[in-house]
C-alpha cells in the first residue's frame, strides 16, 4: 500500500520560480506540485519549502572527533551530534570531510579515518543517522603519507568526492608569506628562525610529492568515476591543470581570474557560505558576494559553521540584485548535486526524493522548522 502525505499552504522554490501550493509526497518521493491550498494535509502557514539542502565540504565531523588538541570523542557519538547539528540547518545530504595526509599540524595517523568511516557505515546501518551521509577525501597532496593513506578507501563506496589540496607557503591558499606567516607562525608561535625552517621544510615537501601524488590521485579517482575537486586554485596555469585533470568542482578558488576561469570552463565554483554571511573571508582571500554579483558563483558550502547554509542564501537574495531567491537556493541544492552526479535530488520536482526542509523566514535569520528525507521526517 502507497503511503502519502500532502504538504500545503506553501510557498516552494522551485529551480526557476516560487510557487505558492502544495506538494504529494508518495513513497518518499515527490508526487505532484500544484497551485493553491488544500483542504487536507499539513498546513505550512506560508513558509518556504525548499529542496533538502546539499553540503559538500564541510570539516565538523573533524571538529566533534578532536574538539581539543590531543582529545579523540567517540566516534559514533561525534557523528551524531554532527548529523543533529547537520540536519536542523535544512542540510539531508552531507559530504563528511576526511582529512589524508599527515603534516605539521598533526592530522591523522595512517587507519583512524577509515575507522572513522567504518563508524559512519555502522552508524548508517543502525538506522542512528537523519541525513544521508557519504564521504569528501580532503587529499593533502604535499605530505609523504597520503597515498598510503588513501588505499585505506579504494574499495569503499562511501566516498563520491576527493579534494587535491596543496597548502604550502607559496600554494594556492597561501601564495603571500603575510597569510602563511599569520596563520602558522602566530598560531604556532614560533620564533623567526623556527618559522624560517618550518616554511623551507613544507615547500621542500611540496616541491618533492604535490605533483606525483595529484596525478596519481587524479588517475585512481578517474578509473572510479569519483568526482575531483580542486582547492584554493589561484591562478590560471592552476585552473588549466585542473581542467587536465576532469576535476568538475572548483573549491575556494583564491583570487577573481582563478574563479571566472574555472566558471568559464564549466567547472562548479564553490565558496564558502560563512563568507558570504560575514561579507569577507576568514584568511584574507576574495569575498564569495562579489563572485557571486560577478556571476561566477556556483556553490556555496557551509564549510565550519553548519547553519550558515541555509543563512547564506537568503543574505544573497537579499543583498544582490542579479540573484534571486531559486537562484540563490540553487547554490545549495540543485548545482551541487549536479556536480557530483546526485540526479535524484537537490531539486523540488516529480519523480526525485522527496528531501525537504521547511524554513520561516520574515526577515533577518531563516528559521528551520521541519526538515524530511525521503519522505520522513527527521527533523
Amino acid at each position: 500500500m502507497s503511503k502519502e502525505q500532502v504538504l500545503t499552504n506553501a510557498r516552494i522554490v522551485l529551480e526557476d520560480s516560487i510557487l505558492d501550493g502544495s506538494v504529494l509526497i508518495r513513497d518518499g518521493k515527490i508526487a505532484d506540485i500544484s497551485h493553491g491550498t488544500t483542504n487536507t494535509g499539513e498546513d505550512f502557514e506560508g513558509d518556504y519549502l525548499l529542496p533538502g539542502l546539499i553540503e559538500l565540504h564541510t570539516d565538523h565531523l573533524e571538529a566533534h572527533y578532536s574538539p581539543r588538541p590531543g582529545v579523540r570523542w567517540l566516534k559514533i557519538a561525534a557523528i551524531q551530534a554532527h548529523d543533529a547539528q547537520v540536519v536542523t540547518s535544512g542540510i539531508t545530504t552531507v559530504f563528511d570531510c576526511l582529512r589524508l595526509g599527515s603534516d605539521e599540524d598533526g592530522g591523522f595517523q595512517k587507519g583512524e579515518m577509515r575507522s572513522m568511516a567504518d563508524a559512519l557505515a555502522q552508524a548508517k546501518q543502525e538506522g542512528r543517522l537523519r541525513a544521508d551521509h557519504l564521504i569528501h577525501l580532503r587529499c593533502e597532496v604535499s605530505t609523504s603519507d597520503v597515498l598510503d593513506h588513501y588505499e585505506d578507501f579504494q574499495n569503499d563506496p562511501q566516498v563520491k568526492l576527493v579534494s587535491l589540496m596543496d597548502h604550502a607557503p607559496g600554494q594556492r591558499q597561501f601564495q603571500t608569506m603575510d597569510q602563511y606567516t599569520l596563520y602558522y607562525k602566530s598560531k604556532r608561535g614560533l620564533s623567526d628562525a623556527e618559522f624560517g625552517k618550518f616554511v623551507e621544510r613544507q615547500q621542500a615537501l611540496s616541491a618533492k610529492y604535490a605533483g606525483p601524488h595529484r596525478d596519481a590521485l587524479a588517475k585512481a579517482c578517474a578509473e572510479r568515476g569519483i568526482t575531483i575537486a580542486s582547492h584554493d586554485d589561484a591562478t590560471i596555469a592552476h585552473v588549466d591543470e585542473s581542467i587536465s585533470y576532469g576535476i568538475k568542482l572548483a573549491e575556494f578558488p583564491t583570487s577573481f581570474e582563478a574563479a571566472e576561469a574555472s566558471h568559464r570552463a564549466g567547472l562548479s565554483v564553490l565558496m564558502g557560505a560563512p563568507n558570504i554571511v560575514r561579507g569577507k573571508s576568514h584568511s584574507g582571500n576574495i569575498a564569495a558576494r562579489d563572485l557571486a554579483d560577478r556571476g561566477v558563483l556556483d556553490v556555496l558550502s557551509s564549510d565550519y559553521v553548519p547553519f550558515s547554509l541555509i543563512h547564506a542564501p537568503f543574505v544573497l537574495a537579499d543583498e544582490l540584485e542579479a540573484i534571486d531567491l531559486p537562484k540563490a537556493i540553487a547554490m545549495v541544492s540543485t548545482t551541487p548535486a549536479r556536480t557530483v552526479g546526485l540526479d535524484d535530488r537537490g531539486r523540488i520536482a516529480v519523480g526525485l526524493r522527496a528531501d525537504i526542509a521547511r524554513v520561516h523566514r520574515q526577515e533577518g535569520i531563516p528559521v528551520v522548522r521541519s526538515v524530511w528525507r525521503e519522505g520522513r521526517r527527521v527533523a
